[in-house]
């Protein structure tokens, strides 16, 4: 197994059981190592730190799965991790239920995410190591959870910075059909596992849809980004009067339809707009149409550092429009899922669109993503969403 050195002021992170090791951090700059290859990550002297994936077209060289450097890396490694994971969620769940399984670094198991949707999982393999041991995951899950299919979605862009390919397609058992029906928080969804956003559906807001029912009764809720209409239906049942939900894309309006009647709710306190969101936001501002709750759950703006800039403008201005919607009293729910957009600037982004809107706003809740999708305290990057629920005076 190759033992690649750190640098003798740059190991600290590993250290501290941070699972990214970065190219600058070792000392040979091109090490001759295979894509996903095991390997050993020593300090400068030769002592062993820890033992991971190397990714040689990844600035993330090296991700870590055990910070005990004599670990075995092998079909038994990913069948006791899995297990620990599918553990720590419970074993015993309904079978038409929605949830993460495996979280990736959060898990100890880098650049894999596992999703289960009723009998079927899906997984994405984000990494050259989670890409080495695809066989041995697969055997892994099958072993632990007894599906009856799991299908591939790693059709991110993330794979290319690994040097890997997108691909989708059948991993193990039967092709799960158009659309399994689950729950997600007492809810009737249709999860697309194909070519649905990230996994079929954002399992990751599940704890946040009871937010939107607490906040709804007595309300007019405008819902933008609104996708299949998952806070539509949580808005509804928590009593909304009217919802009115603005979607760039057709084919999710259609199917946020389709859940209004799954879930037996009354279409007529539901208006579904197909169009761009800053567009129309504008022209309710201009027409002075109003509201009593807006919520916003838009796509991730920053990619990467680089674009923080213009999509922090991108969050202020979503943010401002809404809260020049919103009637007195009024409640903001609102969120970023940009990982380079820590908790902080999330909330000074508010507070410059409260300032320029001349409303008195109030940070009443924090959110975040729901508890299958857990934090690491080492690895704080795996808090990615971030939301906040606002009284506007």
């Amino acid at each position: 197994m190759n033992i690649l050195r750190l640098k003798p002021d740059r190991d600290s992170s590993v250290r501290s059981h941070h699972p990214w090791v970065f190219s600058g951090a070792l000392q040979e700059e091109q090490p001759k190592c295979e894509s996903g290859e095991t390997v050993i990550l020593a300090n400068s002297s030769g002592t062993g730190l820890a033992v991971g994936a190397y990714s040689p077209r990844s600035q993330i060289t090296v991700r870590v799965w055990s910070f005990v450097p004599d670990t075995v890396i092998d079909a038994g490694f990913f069948l006791d991790r899995i297990g620990a994971a599918v553990t720590r969620r419970g074993v015993s769940a309904p079978a038409d239920c929605a949830r993460r399984l495996v979280n990736a670094e959060s898990d100890l198991l880098p650049g894999l995410i596992v999703d289960q949707y009723g009998t079927y999982l899906v997984c994405q393999f984000l990494s050259a190591g989670a890409e080495r041991w695809r066989d041995a995951i697969v055997a892994a899950l099958v072993h632990h959870c007894a599906p009856t299919g799991i299908w591939d979605r790693s059709d991110v862009d993330v794979r290319q910075k690994e040097g890997l390919e997108p691909g989708t397609g059948l991993l193990w058992g039967e092709e799960p059909p158009a659309q399994v029906i689950v729950q997600v928080a007492g809810l009737r969804l249709g999860a697309d596992l194909r070519t649905g956003h990230k996994t079929g559906l954002y399992l990751d807001q599940a704890e946040n849809l009871s937010v939107i029912s607490e906040f709804s009764n007595g309300r007019e809720v405008l819902n933008g980004f609104a996708y299949t209409g998952a806070f539509v239906l949580a808005a509804l049942r928590g009593g909304a009067t009217k919802v009115t939900s603005i979607e760039s894309s057709e084919p999710a309006v259609e199917q946020m339809g389709r859940h209004l009647q799954l879930n037996r709710f009354d279409a007529a306190r539901s208006e579904a707009l197909c169009g761009d969101v800053f567009k129309l936001l504008r022209t309710f501002r201009d027409s002075r149409r109003a509201f009593d709750l807006v919520a916003l759950d838009p796509p991730k703006f920053v990619v990467n550092a680089g674009q923080l800039i213009k999509g922090g403008r991108g969050y202020k201005d979503i943010n401002l429009l809404a809260l020049k919607l919103l009637r007195p009293g009024g409640i903001l729910i609102t969120f970023s899922c940009s990982g380079h957009v820590t908790p902080e600037l999330f909330q000074k982004i508010i507070a410059d669109a409260a300032l320029d809107s001349g409303r008195n706003v109030q940070i009443i809740r924090w959110l975040s993503q729901s508890a299958d999708h857990p934090v690491l305290t080492t690895f704080p990057e795996g808090r990615y969403l971030k939301g906040l629920v606002c009284r506007v005076d």
